[in-house]
């Protein structure tokens, strides 16, 4: 699994950092969250092909999250796309789109697929073979989800040096890789733990921006591979949090440390902070597996 960081800064884009916007690789599927402004810009600067991009995951309709949105969907159709594009977000997400889209004379040749949330509780939105994405009901100013993107339990791992000494047809290796026992070409059943293994643990992560201290989430975040969390402001700006329901690094901490996550990337700094270095400072205090998010990186999770 890996992100790829487009953009994790609050509020207006800078010439040097841009809002929020992320890409997830998971189990051969190419996410999009979010799309603040300059999103368009990030992807080519990361090579990240846009024919690749078929579901689209908008938190909320605050325009550093979705301002960018609009201008990539007109894109495909410069670029003669085909292929439906799904865009996950909140009720309205339709006409903001396609009003724009309406007076601009841009309607899109490709069918633009909307799937409008207004659930309070998390819910089921994507699901396929390999993934499910559900919603995480946040607490911000307007309507907002987090999403958790969960891999599905994989094929297990096929001892073939077993499997051939226990004399198994290889016609039945599929069967085993599905956790079936078998019958040997000898007429002799074979527990399948005797020549597979388990598959690797599936990986998850879990996206949460834009919110207040909100442990409501934990429950839906626990022990997830990866959690990325706002932290708009240091401890000094406590006092700015509550107020507009954003968080501080620690705060962010605190939720991971209860979520007892794998790691915790930190993200959606307020811009009014010259560096970020003390946002990691002050929450590795609290939950010692910080990543610092910044523009352009790319994250690996195992």
């Amino acid at each position: 699994m890996k992100i790829t960081i487009l953009g994790c800064y609050a509020a207006t884009p800078r010439s040097f950092t841009n809002p929020t916007s992320q890409v997830l690789e998971i189990k051969n599927h190419l996410f999009l969250i979010d799309c603040g402004e300059g999103t368009q810009v990030a992807l080519r600067k990361n090579k990240i092909k846009f024919s690749s991009i078929k579901h689209i995951f908008i938190s909320h309709l605050h325009g550093d999250h979705v301002f960018g949105l609009v201008g990539l969907v007109s894109t495909f159709s410069l670029l003669n796309r085909e292929t439906e594009l799904h865009i996950y977000g909140p009720k309205g997400i339709k006409e903001f789109i396609t009003v724009q889209l309406k007076l601009s004379g841009a309607w899109t040749k490709y069918p633009l697929i909307f799937h409008e949330l207004n659930s309070k509780v998390s819910e089921v939105i994507f699901e396929d073979n390999e993934v499910t994405v559900s919603t995480i009901p946040l607490k911000h100013r307007v309507y907002t989800n987090g999403f958790l993107f969960k891999e599905k339990p994989g094929d297990r791992k096929l001892l073939i040096d077993e499997a051939q000494q226990r004399n198994i047809h290889y016609t039945l290796f599929k069967s085993l890789k599905k956790g079936k026992d078998v019958t040997s070409e000898d007429g002799i059943l074979v527990s399948n733990h005797l020549v597979t293994q388990d598959p690797p643990e599936p990986l998850s992560y879990a996206f949460c921006s834009d919110t207040m201290f909100n442990p409501e989430m934990i429950t839906l975040i626990r022990q997830v591979s990866a959690l990325y969390h706002e932290s708009t402001f240091l401890e000094s700006e406590l006092a700015l949090a509550a107020p507009t329901k954003h968080s501080t690094a620690k705060q962010a901490a605190e939720i991971a440390k209860l979520a007892r996550v794998g790691q915790l990337i930190l993200g959606h700094y307020s811009t009014r902070y010259d560096q970020i270095t003390k946002f990691r400072e002050e929450a590795v205090s609290v939950f010692p597996n910080v990543i610092l998010g910044d523009d352009g990186q790319e994250i690996m999770v195992q």
